[in-house]
């Protein structure tokens, strides 16, 4: 017992230089990191020392480019700038920009109370709202619809697609004083006419079947028009009301085949037609005069068997000095068209095999 007794305090005796040693070394660490973090408490990252009004204008230039809407969530959404810092989130919540634009869903947190977590940060900048997502599993609330309206004299670009289960379509009506672009889809009929009458501003609108068949606009203030899923018949009356129309997109389909279009359709300053579709432009074609047309962009099969002649007609008649043809699903040959249009600076062919091929002929 006596020698272990011994042992011990030999070896207590080498244990404490060492336990000296260490705690030295140890000293000299804490030091050296104390410097270490004094000299990067110190350092101020660049960013940092920007003005808030610096910050506040490259977070406008991260999301995408108004009246383009942000993703509520992730890359490219302010909701992701205010989960950098303090000082970020809040030079996010007191930039209006951010907010401006929105694209709804009833499936989104977001989207449940936009008036106080989205669209109330945008101060009183005019509005980009967007609502276009209908499938089985998100049916549009009418009570989402509501709030977005409470906004129409701030609303600048409006998407809205509405399915059957929002009852009350016409209640989408009011003043919308600074309204530029409408983008509207119905799944269904609604009951009744649908009267945008006091939108000053709009130039722009984007129509499907339903949307122009019962949405009265001031068709004759608008300068761009897209029709989507529509027959000649029931886009025939519209063309007759857009007489200051530069640009048009149609999409047609098959509609009553012995319907005859009327024959003095006049857009004395469109310049840009495009048409696409399972439809008949033939119809459209011999009651189109447009003498300012530059640009044409046409599905091939909407021209019928012999494309060249419709064409040929349509251009004799309007008088018009097409500089550009695009012809996609192109089955007649690219030296067919050369040769009946010499005097059209560019003709574009997209052939029905690869729409991805183009061949492009420039005079």
């Amino acid at each position: 017992m006596l020698q272990k007794l011994a042992e011990d305090r030999a070896r207590l005796a080498k244990l404490d230089p060492q336990i000296l040693e260490l705690e030295r070394a140890l000293s000299v660490l804490r030091s050296q990191r104390s410097v270490v973090k004094e000299r990067l408490d110190a350092y101020k990252y660049p960013v940092l020392t920007l003005a808030n009004e610096v910050i506040a204008e490259i977070f406008v230039h991260f999301i995408p480019e108004y009246p383009a809407c942000p993703p509520l969530a992730g890359l490219q959404s302010p909701i992701l700038l205010t989960h950098i810092c303090r000082l970020w989130r809040e030079i996010a919540h007191s930039t209006p920009k951010l907010w401006r634009a929105v694209s709804l869903s009833s499936r989104d947190s977001f989207s449940l109370d936009p008036n106080n977590i989205w669209l109330s940060r945008a101060g009183c900048f005019p509005l980009a709202i967007r609502m276009n997502e209908i499938d089985e599993y998100n049916v549009v609330e009418p009570s989402l619809v509501a709030a977005i309206l409470t906004h129409r004299l701030r609303c600048e670009y409006l998407e809205l697609r509405l399915d059957d289960h929002v009852p009350s379509l016409p209640h989408i009506e009011g003043d919308f004083p600074l309204l530029k672009h409408l983008d509207l889809e119905l799944e269904l009929e609604p009951d009744d006419k649908i009267e945008f009458s006091s939108v000053p501003m709009l130039r722009s609108a984007m129509l499907e079947v339903y949307a122009a068949r019962w949405v009265v606009l001031p068709w004759s203030q608008l300068t761009t028009l897209a029709l989507h899923t529509i027959t000649p018949e029931n886009c025939v009356p519209i063309l007759e009301k857009v007489t200051n129309l530069s640009e048009c997109s149609l999409d047609l389909y098959i509609g009553n085949e012995n319907y005859i279009a009327d024959p003095h359709i006049m857009l004395p300053h469109l310049k840009s037609l495009k048409a696409n579709g399972d439809g008949s432009m033939n119809t459209l074609l011999d009651s189109f005069t447009l003498p300012l047309l530059s640009k044409l962009d046409v599905c091939e099969k909407l021209l019928g068997p012999n494309p060249i002649s419709p064409l040929t007609t349509f251009i004799s008649r309007s008088e018009c000095k097409l500089q550009c043809l695009r012809i996609s699903c192109m089955q007649a040959g690219s030296a067919t068209y050369s040769a009946a249009f010499p005097s059209i600076q560019e003709l574009i062919f997209e052939t029905e095999k690869d729409p991805r091929a183009l061949h492009v002929l420039s005079v």
